[in-house]
């Protein structure tokens, strides 16, 4: 958890620096840069430099940059890096709704959409107990599309406060991704924008607000997940904006 305290008042500075290669994707690249030593070692420099390339896109897809998150009780942030493709009022998924999770009631739902070349660790939008994780095999269509919401791999979180407040997300495999990996456990308790698990290779969050709370975040907007505001609950306020 990271220990990295940050305001905007006046006073001090901070650097940029690279961001680290999560450990589950060490092993990626290790694997990538040997098979491109052997193809430099063979003479084959076409296919060197491709795998070169490879390897390292490989490296900037597992990259874990450290991310300073807004605190307050009232703020829903990003689960994930990437565009908001759908904004929609929907039942919650069956596997969290009920009296146990999300309740039966429509809700509001954004959709982030992660292409290969954003990073792909996702966080919690909100601190509390990790009182539902739901993992649900399927298929891999192509992860903008509405129907992957119902028929692609997933996994389900539900986080409560401590005041009962439940907010649900849920990471979903792409076209591409192929497997979901979480970093944490049933009943754990979690701070605003830990880390919970990856995607691997390109996908979608989808976080759904509590009643009475509207998406502070357009359609075609880019989040980064950990930072960027969604939401802020009983706030009922929409948002109108220009692409430009």
């Amino acid at each position: 958890m990271s220990s990295i305290i940050s305001s905007n008042r006046p006073g001090g500075g901070i650097k940029w620096q690279w961001p680290a290669i999560h450990p589950e994707g060490r092993k990626f690249l290790l694997i990538a840069a040997i098979v491109t030593l052997c193809f430099w070692l063979l003479g084959w420099e076409i296919a060197g430099w491709l795998m070169l390339g490879i390897t390292l896109w490989v490296g900037a897809f597992f990259r874990d940059p450290v991310r300073v998150t807004p605190t307050g009780s009232d703020l829903i942030v990003a689960p994930a890096d990437g565009l908001v493709t759908q904004i929609a009022e929907v039942p919650p998924p069956p596997e969290i709704a009920g009296p146990d999770g999300l309740g039966d009631a429509p809700m509001l739902r954004v959709s982030i959409f992660m292409s290969v070349f954003d990073v792909h660790i996702n966080r919690t939008p909100i601190a509390g107990t990790l009182r539902k994780i739901a993992y649900i095999p399927g298929k891999f269509v192509n992860a903008d599309l509405d129907k992957a919401s119902e028929e692609n791999e997933r996994q389900h979180f539900v986080v409560e406060r401590g005041d009962g407040l439940r907010v649900g997300f849920t990471q979903i495999a792409g076209l591409v991704a192929r497997r979901i990996l979480p970093f944490v456990s049933m009943g754990q308790e979690v701070s605003t924008g830990q880390r919970i698990g990856l995607i691997r290779f390109g996908s979608r969050v989808d976080v759904y607000l509590p009643a009475g709370t509207t998406s502070q975040v357009l359609l075609g907007q880019r989040t980064l997940a950990g930072e960027t505001i969604v939401a802020r609950i009983g706030t009922a306020a929409t948002l109108d904006g220009i692409g430009q």
